[in-house]
């Protein structure tokens, strides 16, 4: 299996590497587990704002969980240089911004869990948790943190 023709296949594209917003490390590695820092839902430089239920639609914010999950492998591939060396899609945690009585994140974060399917196949089923919240940086629908595991 070769991720970018499955990326290919699914019309999904790679952005660049966002530079980080602070003091940290976008991507930390132990061992042959990659830790990666919260990819915004930031699109071709354009922050997708708001909450779900006030602002966002569902469909809305799936979309920018997908954003996110492109923006995490535009991570990976800086710091690995090819997509093809990840083993497995470990864990991802989802955070939604959204109405204090939005109950659907786990709905919205499919968008990113399809990203990882769509991208690694089999290999790119995980674990997850989705979190609602009232807010994120930069005014943010969603922000995605993961873990992967690399081959050796």
């Amino acid at each position: 299996m070769d991720v970018y023709e499955n990326l290919k296949k699914h019309n999904l594209e790679v952005p660049q590497m966002l530079a980080p917003k602070g003091l940290y490390l976008p991507v930390n590695q132990t061992g042959n587990l990659l830790y990666l820092s919260g990819q915004g839902s930031i699109e071709n430089g354009t922050p997708l704002c708001g909450r779900v239920g006030i602002d966002v639609t569902v469909e809305e914010a799936q979309h920018a969980a997908k954003v996110c999950m492109r923006n995490t492998l535009g991570a990976l591939e800086a710091y690995l240089g090819d997509l093809n060396r990840i083993k497995k899609a470990v864990k991802i945690l989802g955070f939604v911004a959204g109405a204090d009585d939005f109950t659907e994140q786990a709905l919205v974060m499919n968008g990113a869990s399809q990203v990882l399917i769509d991208a690694f196949g089999e290999n790119g089923r995980h674990a997850r948790s989705a979190i609602g919240t009232n807010n994120l940086p930069l005014g943010l629908t969603v922000e995605v943190e993961s873990i992967f595991e690399i081959e050796e």
